[in-house]
């Protein structure tokens, strides 16, 4: 009896110190590089009046080869929005055709700088998703 609850006591012990060590490197993390998914104030598309459907609509051109053969879809795009509201990391993570993912590619790229999320105020990388939809007229 004695020995089990030595066992047990001993597993709890090491059980703590493994917490704690999780804790101390989760609290070590520097937020500098971080890139959060979650924050208290998402980024936002510096509108002036015009908001990010308006950026896209003018800037987007729709490539002729998908045009020629009728090829419509979604593109779902990914990016960090950087503490100074820069646009980096563009990625597609749902293709819809070759010349379409292209074509959203470029268009994030080419984005004007965006508000940067924030948390308690201050800014953070934050991770964006937006989907992009092509649509013959």
């Amino acid at each position: 009896m004695k020995r089990k609850m030595f066992l047990l006591s001993l597993m709890a012990v090491f059980g703590l110190m493994a917490i704690n060590a999780q804790k101390t490197v989760v609290s070590k993390k520097t937020t500098q590089d971080e890139i959060f998914l979650k924050v208290d104030e998402m980024p936002s598309f510096p509108s002036n009046g015009n908001g990010i459907n308006h950026y896209l609509a003018s800037n987007m051109r729709y490539p002729k080869d998908a045009e020629k053969q009728g090829i419509e879809g979604r593109v779902i795009v990914t990016f960090v929005v950087e503490k100074d509201g820069s646009i980096t990391n563009v990625d597609i993570i749902r293709n819809a055709h070759p010349s379409l993912d292209k074509e959203a590619k470029r268009i994030i790229e080419g984005m004007p700088k965006w508000n940067p999320g924030k948390i308690d105020g201050k800014p953070v990388r934050t991770k964006f998703t937006l989907p992009i939809t092509f649509k013959l007229r």
